[in-house]
């Protein structure tokens, strides 16, 4: 038997519960970046999903004795995500805004933006761009917000965001219509 070069996710899980520390590590680095940017664009906050990511890692350490493969493993890691945000959202019922300063001082928006290489108009225009996105991704009700950010930042398909929001196929379906839908019509003067 050949060795596997790389190996599977839910291959390196089980070798973390086997105590192989090297694996959780693999699986961190994998997958770390994809939660943080579904957990902080549906919370909206950088230090509060910063939070939340820490607790759902520390969850994925405490259930890996536990683990078993019934669903990819990236689809039982933003189940725990999406747990811990309605966990957040049953117990905090504010939320913050996307044009609101990120600990780095810039607004979410400006990050998005084109690079400072482009001419002042299509600076601007990249900016507007920028904010209408975010502000259309905020009008969003949450399950469609989700839904979407899942398959956007989680790169999950239909039936993946079903399982981890625990809903129907056909719900999963609808919420991404509809999401698809009222961005495409908030966003149609950029188009």
């Amino acid at each position: 038997m050949h060795p596997v070069s790389d190996p599977s996710d839910e291959h390196l899980m089980r070798a973390y519960a086997d105590g192989d520390a090297h694996a959780f590590e693999r699986l961190y680095d994998r997958h770390h970046l994809s939660v943080w940017r579904f957990v902080q664009r549906s919370v909206q906050n950088t230090a509060l999903a910063d939070d939340i990511v820490q607790d759902v890692w520390f969850r994925v350490v405490r259930q890996a004795p536990l683990y078993k493969p019934l669903a990819r493993f990236r689809t039982w890691l933003f189940t725990i995500a999406h747990h811990r945000i309605v966990d957040h959202w049953r117990s905090h019922k504010n939320h913050s805004s996307l044009d609101a300063e990120t600990d780095e001082g810039a607004a979410l928006a400006d990050t998005l933006a084109a690079k400072s290489g482009f001419g002042p108009e299509r600076q601007l225009g990249s900016r507007e761009q920028a904010q209408a996105l975010l502000d259309a991704l905020a009008a969003l009700p949450d399950v469609q917000r989700e839904a979407f950010l899942l398959q956007a930042e989680a790169d999950m398909s239909v039936a993946e965001i079903a399982q981890t929001t625990g809903v129907t196929t056909e719900t999963a379906k609808s919420r991404l219509r509809y999401a698809r839908a009222r961005l495409r019509d908030t966003l149609e003067a950029f188009a």
